[in-house]
C-alpha cells in the first residue's frame, strides 16, 4: 500500500485530523494519570457487567440471542461455556454493562463510555483472525482513545443537547467510540480508520422514548458498541466507507443530527479535534454511587442531605406529613428524569431507574437507591406509589449548563401542618462533585460484587485490571469474566 492509499481523503479536514490521531496514538505518549484513571475505569464496567449479567432483563436478551445466533469465539460475561461471534458477543456483554444503570458517564457529552468500548475491545480481541496477542497496554490504548473520540462527537453536537432533542445520545455518539477504539486496537492505517468511522456514523441512532419501561434501553449502547466494532472489522478487509463523514454538508454525520437544535452555529466540527493528546476527556467520565440514570443523582443527594439534617422530620413515620417535594433541574435532567408516571401504571425496573419521582421516593422511604430497590417486590409498593405522587418535578433555566451537564439540583419540601419548607441544593452529586476517586471505585466495585462472585475471583480479577499495563495477554483477563455470577436482587 502507498502513502497516499494510508493517508486520510482530505489530511487537513475535521475528518481526517481525528483519524490521523487515531492512528498515530502511542501508548508511550498517554499521560501516567489518565492510564492510571483507565484502569480504575475498566474495573468499574467490569463490576456492572458482572452484576447485570443474570438480572432478570440479562437473561431474556441472553436466551434469545443464543437462540438466534450460533455459536462463536467471543467469550459471554458471567456465562460460563457461552460463546457467540463478535457482533453477537459485543451486543450482549454491553446490554449486560448497561444493564443497571450503574456505569459511568461523561459529564459534558453523556454516553456510557465503557458500555461501547469494553464488550467491542473483548470482542475484537477474541476475534477470528486476530492470531497474535494483545497486550495490556495495547488494549489500554484503545480504551483511551475511544474515551476521547466519544466524548468529542457529542461536544461538537453542544453535548446534552441531543438528549434533550428525544436521542438516545450515548448510543448516537456511540458507534463512533467503538470503531475508534477497535481502530486503534488493530492498528488500522488513517485511510481504513476514515472508512471505518463513515461505516460506523451511518449506523447511529436511538430514540430516548426507550427509557420508559422497554429493556431496549439497555441494549441501545449495544447496537452503538456492535456497529463500531463492524465498522472497524468490514474497513480492516478493504471495505470502504463514508469520506468525511463528520463536516460533509449533505448527509453528513453532524449536519443531520444536529437538525432541530436551537443553537447557532447548530454543531461545532472543531469540537472533534479540540486537545486532541493534551486536554483528556477520560478525565471528565464520571462513575455512579447510586443505581440510577446519572440525572437523578442530585434528587438523591439532596433528599439524603435533608434526611441527615433533619431526621426527626423525615422518619418514616412522619413522611404522611410531606405535602409535595418540588425538585428543579437544568433541562437536560428535567427531559430525561422528569416525566410523571402514571399512578395506574406499574413501573419496570427501567422506567424507575429513569424516573425522579422514582429517586425521591425510594430514598425517602428506603433511605438508599441500590440494586435491591429495583427488585419486583419492591419496585411498586403502595407507599413508594404514594410518595411518588408528591414529587413535582420542574425545568429551572437558572440550572442549565454545559459544564457537568447541568447538574445543579434543589429539592423544596412542603408540609401539611406548616408553612415552613425546607431546602437544599447541590450543584452536583458525589461522583460529580467532587469525582469519584480511584479509592472510591475499589469500593464500589467490591461492595457490587460481593455474593456474586467468589471473593478469590473478586481479588483476581481486581488485580489483573490494576497492574493491566503488566499484562501480556489481555485473554487472561477475559477468561476470568467467564465464569457464571449470580443475581443481585430478589425477583
Amino acid at each position: 500500500m502507498s502513502n497516499t492509499d494510508t493517508a486520510p481523503s482530505n489530511p487537513d479536514g475535521i475528518t481526517g485530523k481525528l483519524t490521523q490521531w487515531i492512528a498515530d496514538t502511542l501508548y508511550s505518549s498517554i499521560p501516567t494519570d489518565v492510564v492510571e484513571r483507565a484502569k480504575y475505569l475498566i474495573l468499574d464496567g467490569i463490576a456492572c457487567g458482572l452484576v447485570a449479567a443474570h438480572l432478570p432483563w440479562s437473561e431474556t436478551a441472553a436466551k434469545a440471542v443464543f437462540k438466534m445466533e450460533p455459536e462463536g469465539q467471543c467469550s459471554i460475561i458471567g456465562w460460563q461455556d457461552k460463546k457467540l461471534s463478535p457482533l453477537a458477543a459485543t451486543i450482549l456483554n454491553s446490554t449486560f454493562v448497561q444493564g443497571f444503570e450503574l456505569d459511568d458517564y461523561h459529564s459534558r457529552a453523556p454516553l456510557h463510555s465503557n458500555s461501547l468500548l469494553l464488550p467491542a475491545l473483548l470482542a475484537a480481541v477474541e476475534s477470528p483472525g486476530e492470531v497474535h496477542k494483545f497486550s495490556g497496554e495495547d488494549f489500554l490504548r484503545a480504551y483511551v482513545v475511544g474515551c476521547e473520540v466519544g466524548p468529542r462527537v457529542g461536544l461538537a453536537l453542544h453535548g446534552a443537547d441531543l438528549l434533550s432533542r428525544g436521542w438516545h445520545s450515548g448510543a448516537l455518539q456511540g458507534p463512533s467510540a467503538s470503531c475508534a477504539a477497535v481502530s486503534s486496537l488493530l492498528r488500522l492505517p488513517p485511510a481504513q480508520v476514515e472508512s471505518a468511522l463513515g461505516i460506523a456514523c451511518t449506523q447511529a441512532g436511538g430514540l430516548m422514548s426507550a427509557q420508559f419501561g422497554s429493556m431496549a434501553k439497555r441494549m441501545q449502547h449495544g447496537f452503538a458498541a456492535r456497529n463500531g466494532l463492524f465498522a472497524a472489522l468490514i474497513a480492516k478487509e478493504g471495505y470502504t466507507g463514508i469520506k468525511e463523514v463528520y463536516e460533509t454538508p449533505y448527509g453528513g454525520f453532524l449536519s443531520c443530527f444536529s437538525q432541530g437544535t436551537n443553537f447557532e452555529p447548530k454543531n461545532l466540527p472543531d469540537e472533534l479535534i479540540s486537545g486532541l493528546g493534551e486536554r483528556w476527556e477520560l478525565h471528565r467520565i464520571r462513575v455512579k454511587l447510586h443505581a440510577a440514570m446519572a440525572a437523578l443523582d442530585g434528587t438523591i443527594d439532596c433528599v439524603a442531605k435533608l434526611q441527615e439534617a433533619h431526621p426527626d422530620v423525615f422518619k418514616n413515620d412522619k413522611l404522611d406529613n410531606i405535602d409535595k417535594i418540588v425538585t428543579q433541574h437544568s433541562k437536560a435532567a428535567y427531559e430525561h428524569g422528569g416525566w410523571i408516571a402514571p399512578a395506574d401504571n406499574p413501573l419496570s425496573s427501567t422506567a424507575a431507574q429513569m424516573s425522579i419521582q422514582y429517586a425521591a421516593a425510594v430514598q425517602l422511604l428506603d433511605r438508599e437507591v441500590l440494586m435491591a430497590q429495583y427488585g419486583a417486590k419492591k419496585l411498586n409498593r403502595p407507599e413508594i406509589r404514594t410518595l411518588m405522587a408528591k414529587v413535582q418535578p420542574e425545568h429551572n433555566a437558572s440550572s442549565d449548563s454545559k459544564s457537568d451537564l447541568g447538574f445543579k439540583t434543589i429539592v423544596t419540601v412542603h408540609f401539611r401542618d406548616s408553612e415552613k419548607t425546607l431546602e437544599q441544593s447541590v450543584a452536583g452529586p458525589k461522583g460529580v462533585t467532587p469525582p469519584a476517586s480511584n479509592e472510591d471505585i475499589v469500593e464500589k466495585w467490591r461492595s457490587l460484587v460481593r455474593g456474586v462472585i467468589e471473593d478469590d475471583r473478586r481479588d483476581e480479577i481486581e488485580a489483573k485490571v490494576l497492574t493491566l499495563d503488566k499484562g501480556k495477554d489481555v485473554t487472561e483477563l477475559i477468561q476470568l469474566l467467564q465464569a457464571d455470577v449470580k443475581c443481585p436482587i430478589d425477583i
